[in-house]
């Protein structure tokens, strides 16, 4: 009975259009995500400038890899349909960002997990062997950030206090004036595309390939920031040392060890909820596409 049923709805998503059988392709990827703790304790938590900025630089890796692959595969006829770099490119805004943060040589502080790098590196096979694949990668990440991206840039630009809107351009699609239209039209050039029927399935899997990207990201960084560290207990005996030195100088000096001490206790005690934020928002940005249907 399982069995009838599975390969009924197996069925039923080869029938319908692309964009609902990603959709489908992906609903237990996407649930499996949502339902975690970090989804949750990103809307609860706080966006701090050292998890932006290292999000800032997985996201480079990653839309460096993906654009790369787009361009050279632009005329590519499952692509074609679906390129729009003045509506969707990622790669500048995201260097503007960086520039601001750490300053011209930008280039040569990105630290990205090795997760990023495969993700990074699987785009770039697909580019080469399957250019049709890139349907599904551009797919699950534009309409997400076009979707799920947007609350981020609210809740990122509140945090921390960004005014100006500097340090934003990641969020922001100029040429794009109305993000749900363009959704629509985006959806409508994808189900356009002309696939095979082993092609199809293969845009499906790596649909479901993408989500585990993302994944395996964030997962990677729980499993290298989770727990106390002995740099952690280091920073924890510091503190309090600092407190002890902060009532015994002078005026001049407490004053800069107070700074110091404000560094250290705050760096220690953002550390699980760094942690939590941002792999939630790894988790929003992985997800996002399932609210752009």
């Amino acid at each position: 009975m399982e069995t009838v049923e599975k390969k009924q709805t197996q069925t039923a998503i080869m029938d319908s259009e692309l964009s609902e059988q990603i959709k489908a392709a992906t609903k237990d990827s996407h649930v499996r995500a949502e339902n975690t703790e970090l989804m949750l304790s990103y809307q609860r938590g706080r966006v701090s400038l050292q998890q932006y900025q290292l999000l800032l630089c997985s996201l480079y890796k990653i839309y460096e890899a993906l654009e790369e692959a787009l361009d050279t595969n632009a005329s590519h006829d499952a692509v074609a349909p679906i390129y729009f770099p003045q509506e969707l490119a990622r790669l500048e805004s995201i260097g503007k960002d960086l520039e601001y943060f750490y300053g011209q040589s930008w280039r040569e502080k990105l630290t990205v997990p090795a997760a990023t790098l495969r993700y990074a590196q699987r785009l770039r096979e697909v580019g080469r062997d399957h250019p049709e694949y890139l349907v599904a990668h551009a797919y699950t990440r534009y309409l997400g950030d076009l979707s799920g991206g947007q609350v981020l840039g609210r809740i990122t630009q509140k945090s921390l206090g960004l005014k100006s809107g500097e340090g934003l351009s990641f969020f922001s699609f100029p040429g794009v004036s109305s993000p749900n239209l363009f959704k629509q039209l985006y959806r409508s050039r994808m189900n356009s595309v002309e696939l095979t029927e082993e092609q199809r399935s293969g845009v499906l899997q790596e649909a479901v390939t993408a989500f585990e990207l993302n994944i395996q990201v964030f997962n990677e960084l729980q499993e290298s920031l989770s727990g106390p560290s002995d740099t952690d207990t280091e920073m924890r005996q510091r503190h309090t040392q600092c407190k002890h030195n902060s009532t015994t100088t002078t005026t001049t000096t407490t004053t800069t060890d107070d700074e110091a001490c404000e560094g250290l206790q705050s760096s220690s005690s953002l550390m699980p909820r760094f942690l939590r934020t941002l792999l939630g928002v790894f988790v929003v940005l992985a997800v996002g596409m399932a609210y752009a249907f």
